[in-house]
């Protein structure tokens, strides 16, 4: 059973996301908040699986609020849905630590799966979003190409290529014959050469470094 919580300063919002998990017996909603610092009381009280976050809200915004969920209770994964999409609501909260992004016109049943793959270690970006965070990440200057990263093992580049396509730990190491836990190994030894705090961070720069295929993708 997969615990959420919604965080939406619109009731008719917070109502709406309500009915679609209503829909699934794999997700319980375990509490609803209007603004980012009640999510954070309530993600303090009991921690659940993901929270739903929206963006513009009053006291503590949800760019506000992912930051410090993802400090405190890094365990939570955190998948914004939200009317906004300008630059820098996208790049903000990518920064903060959110696990995916998408838009409140997405269809309910791609909501629902998308909560799932978030929970799996997949990261569910809206297709109108993507492009701009690849885009706005391209942007910024690379740092020097650095002696771990030139270390990279052809495992490790393997095991990167595969995690650009979204693939969990789990489904990684069934199509490399590896076992869940030796993977998440490689992923941790990956992200400490690349210097990225998790794995979109790490796709991101593998693709500017040019290490992997983006053509496979």
């Amino acid at each position: 059973m997969i615990r959420v919580l919604i965080c939406d300063d619109q009731a008719i919002a917070r109502h709406g996301l309500q009915m679609i998990l209503s829909t699934a017996p794999d997700l319980q909603l375990v509490g609803q908040a209007q603004d980012g610092q009640e999510a954070l009381d309530l993600v303090a009280q009991s921690p659940p699986d993901l929270v739903l976050m929206d963006l513009k809200m009053p006291r503590l915004n949800g760019v506000q609020a992912i930051r410090l969920i993802r400090q405190r209770f890094p365990a939570v994964q955190i998948l914004v849905l939200t009317t906004y999409d300008a630059d820098e609501w996208v790049f903000d909260a990518v920064r903060a630590g959110a696990h995916g992004y998408l838009l409140k016109d997405t269809p309910p049943q791609q909501i629902l799966t998308a909560i799932r793959n978030t929970v799996a270690g997949k990261t569910p970006l809206d297709p109108s979003v993507a492009g701009k965070i690849l885009s706005g990440f391209a942007k910024q200057p690379l740092p020097p190409l650095t002696k771990l990263v030139e270390e990279l093992s052809d495992r490790e580049i393997e095991v990167l290529q595969l995690m650009a396509t979204g693939l969990t730990n789990a489904e990684i190491g069934a199509q490399i014959h590896l076992s869940e836990g030796t993977i998440r190994n490689y992923i941790s030894t990956i992200l400490g050469k690349l210097q990225a705090k998790d794995r979109t961070q790490a796709v991101v720069t593998a693709i500017r470094y040019g290490l992997i295929n983006v053509n496979a993708l």
